[in-house]
């Protein structure tokens, strides 16, 4: 079994899980899933994995969901 043997820093990823996306944003978990389900954020799922990409997470941010 191949494991990875380096730690990549939330803010040096290109997409993010949910968890850290909150951790990075300030954004509770629910409440990213809540703007995931209105599709105001949007994810990619790829291996069972439910991940966001950095650049939309900072969009949402700087623009809100309005």
């Amino acid at each position: 079994m191949h494991t990875n043997t380096y730690n990549v820093r939330p803010n040096d990823k290109f997409a993010l899980r949910v968890k850290e996306a909150a951790n990075l944003s300030g954004l509770s978990r629910s409440t990213l899933y809540k703007l995931l389900s209105a599709r105001k954020l949007r994810d990619v799922k790829i291996g069972g994995r439910r991940l966001i990409l950095r650049e939309d997470l900072e969009a949402l941010l700087r623009c809100g969901t309005e």
